[in-house]
């Protein structure tokens, strides 16, 4: 009997006997971040107050927090579409360089709420849309976005235009067109909110699969604590705007998860700790508000 064979009898994550995903992903550092908007309804708004958030390359981290927390700033800033007031952020020890053209000096990918995928064009032609824009060749594009359609599920779809499509297979349009560029770092804001439930944790088990199999880091966003719970390694809870750091949370569960992790004692276990973390950054953040 194996180490890793009695480690799974005790009772253990199995982490042991799972071969170490390879990490090609960006390191990534924030330190002291904070960002306020000025709005006429408003005035000055503290969205990110100070905060502190690193991953190691090929990470996994799930930001959790109420909505209108800072979340989406947070993805902005890394992605660099938008630059802190005050604080540092390194990708590989160095600051990306703020603007619209960022995510093209670096290999990072951005998935929103919503697929924004263009009418007019199929799956495939969707999906090899950001290689074309990167000058590449029609040849290469084809064959590397039809790679990427494969890996997420949709070969037998390539012909379809999104009206065509379910709101799943939209989604797994987004996150193809996503990988087609290799990314080191994939920024996710809730891409399936919107999805039935069966759909949403079809979808999240193919993205943990698709992280394991290509190491890159990845950020995710969600309401979900059951969502945090399945894909993270590391779940960071945000208090009420503006965003602090509640808890840092190393999710203990086994490397590679399916259905039935779901129904496991240690998933409901981790679950209640997220629960009553995001319970006491409402309430913190209620209290400062009061004052």
């Amino acid at each position: 009997m194996t180490v890793e064979t009695r480690l799974d009898d005790l009772g253990g994550t199995g982490r042991a006997a799972d071969p170490t995903p390879p990490a090609t992903g960006l390191a990534i550092s924030l330190r002291g971040v904070r960002r306020s908007f000025r709005t006429a309804a408003e005035g000055t708004i503290e969205a990110v107050a100070g905060i502190d958030l690193t991953a190691t390359p090929g990470d996994f981290l799930a930001l959790l927090g109420p909505s209108g927390c800072g979340k989406t700033t947070l993805l902005r800033i890394l992605a660099g579409l938008d630059r802190p007031d005050a604080g540092e952020v390194l990708l590989d020890g160095a600051a990306p360089d703020p603007g619209p053209h960022t995510a093209r000096r670096l290999p990072i990918a951005y998935v929103f709420q919503d697929a924004h995928l263009l009418p007019w064009r199929d799956v495939l032609g969707n999906v090899a849309l950001p290689l074309e824009l990167l000058g590449h060749a029609a040849g290469r594009c084809r064959s590397e976005a039809l790679e990427a359609v494969e890996r997420v599920g949709l070969a037998d779809a390539i012909r379809r235009r999104p009206a065509q499509l379910s709101g799943g297979m939209r989604m797994r349009v987004s996150l193809a067109r996503a990988l087609v560029t290799r990314p080191r770092l994939l920024l996710l804001d809730e891409p399936f909110a919107a999805l039935d439930e069966i759909s949403r944790q079809g979808l999240d088990e193919q993205l943990r699969s698709l992280w394991i199999a290509t190491g890159m880091t990845v950020i995710f966003v969600t309401h979900s604590i059951a969502e945090a719970t399945f894909l993270a390694e590391r779940a960071i809870v945000l208090s009420r705007r503006p965003a602090r750091v509640v808890l840092e949370h190393a999710l203990d569960l086994p490397l590679r998860r399916d259905a039935a992790l779901r129904a496991d004692p240690r998933f409901a276990r981790e679950t209640g700790v997220l629960q009553d973390a995001l319970r006491r950054g409402a309430e913190a953040g209620a209290a400062e508000g009061a004052r």
